[in-house]
């Protein structure tokens, strides 16, 4: 079959990115008349994240009730208990095998430096509890944010 060009539906995320882009470039070019629609940018990006923040706070209670309602339909609850927990196990070890291991490895191959002392190990934070709870990596993003820019001395605008 020959594939015909046809419309897609949806958003133009590249056309978007780009034009972010232009107007980011546009507005450091007008020096002190685009610094208010900067900080305009910046504070809508703070609100976002605060809201971003709250719903993470409070999916998991939907999410615990959501679940325990299926679980409380289910007849052989033995079943899913031990299935449950093979693949807990499965993917605690996953986590522990490939950021433990692999990826260390992979940063001593590409720095030749030690990937220990860096921010996630000295550091213990809310990203364990967050991260497994939330499948989003925007739900993560406050967080993540602040263990750079706290823990790693990473500047803000660059995080």
């Amino acid at each position: 079959q020959i594939p015909v060009g046809t419309e897609i539906e949806g958003m133009n995320i590249l056309g978007l990115v780009l034009f972010a882009l232009v107007l980011g470039v546009a507005l450091k070019k007008l020096g002190q008349e685009g610094e208010d629609l900067i900080r305009f940018f910046n504070s809508f990006n703070e609100a976002t994240m605060v809201l971003v923040t709250w719903i993470m706070w409070y999916v998991p209670i939907g999410i615990m009730f959501l679940v325990g309602s299926k679980i409380v339909e289910m007849e052989d609850i033995v079943l899913l208990v031990t299935s449950l927990g093979k693949y807990i196990f499965a993917s605690i070890l996953g986590h522990v095998i490939h950021g433990g291991i692999i990826l260390p490895l992979i940063y001593f191959a590409a720095t030749r430096q030690n990937p220990y002392p860096m921010g996630h190990f000295e550091h213990p934070d809310a990203l364990y509890f967050i991260s497994p709870c939330s499948v989003s990596s925007s739900a993560t993003l406050p967080s993540m944010i602040k263990c750079i820019e706290e823990n790693n001395k990473v500047d803000k605008r660059i995080s």
